[in-house]
């Protein structure tokens, strides 16, 4: 059910540009250990339920279109009576007892969901996947920032929830198109974000405390590899299956000429004993 420690969490800090700072404290009203597995089962449930809409849909016999008269006569042919070509047990007829549209929504009271909600951010911490930025104070979006971001923390292959104090355009539209990367506000995070993300970027201010600013420390530049351009590659692998395809072609003619030489080199040994034997009879006689 319910686990409970009453230990202190700590959580690595780092600065927006990728510098590490001390381990912060985090706030002991939030993060106390509870967990709850039964509630955010619950939680999580219900979100995935709510995004359904249940657009399934049957035409019972009364909504097909035709059938408003009898396929034949109600008697001499031989044949059971029928009253319609739209019955069900007729190719093109209706659908018995089919689905007709249905809601799946469900309500999940305030306080469970905020009980679900800590759980998953205590589980997080828990596993050290919790992560304090100072603050995200990005002036235009920039991908390659929230990249650079991303490889220093090294988390870059892991998906990765970034919560802001607020709503932060810049922020979102600098990890839009990262795939798994997910940005939202602190204040609408639910327990399936939490818990379908493997690491969680928290920025300060959402915990309701600021960090000190820090000075950035230059990080040295990665070397660049050589990349090809696509066509180039596109064609230098081209290339290397023709080859590939030549030298396979050259194997098999070989392989050919081999398998026609060994009949005739066959037949030609068989010939010569033969010539011999007649040539020795001759000379007896």
């Amino acid at each position: 059910m319910a686990e409970k420690t009453n230990q202190t969490f700590k959580a690595a800090a780092f600065t927006a540009g990728g510098t590490e700072r001390e381990r912060v404290d985090l706030p002991a009203d939030l993060f106390d250990g509870t967990i709850n597995m039964p509630v955010m089962h619950q939680a999580v449930k219900a979100y995935l339920g709510n995004q359904r809409l249940g657009l399934a849909y049957t035409k019972t016999r009364g909504l097909v279109t035709g059938g408003n008269q009898k396929p034949w006569k109600q008697k001499g042919t031989g044949r059971a009576r029928q009253g319609s070509r739209r019955a069900p047990h007729f190719v093109g007829g209706g659908t018995v007892f089919g689905p007709t549209g249905r809601k799946y929504n469900q309500t999940v009271p305030r306080q469970i969901r905020a009980l679900a909600r800590k759980s998953a951010l205590n589980a997080r911490a828990r596993e050290d996947a919790l992560i304090v930025i100072d603050n995200f104070n990005y002036d235009a979006p920039n991908t390659k920032q929230m990249v650079s971001l991303l490889g220093a923390l090294g988390v870059t292959d892991k998906k990765v929830l970034i919560l802001t104090d607020g709503l932060k355009p810049n922020v979102y539209l600098s990890a839009r198109n990262l795939q798994r990367t997910h940005v939202m506000p602190y204040a609408d995070v639910s327990t399936y974000h939490v818990l379908w993300s493997d690491v969680v970027l928290i920025e300060s201010n959402a915990l309701g405390y600021a960090l000190d600013a820090v000075e950035e420390k230059p990080r040295a530049a990665r070397p660049k590899a050589e990349s090809k351009s696509r066509g180039a590659a596109k064609a230098e692998a081209k290339a290397e299956r023709g080859a590939a395809r030549k030298s396979a072609a050259k194997k098999t003619a070989h392989k050919a000429v081999a398998k026609a030489a060994k009949p005739k080199a066959q037949a030609k040994s068989a010939k010569k004993p033969a010539a011999k034997k007649s040539a020795g009879k001759k000379k007896g006689k």
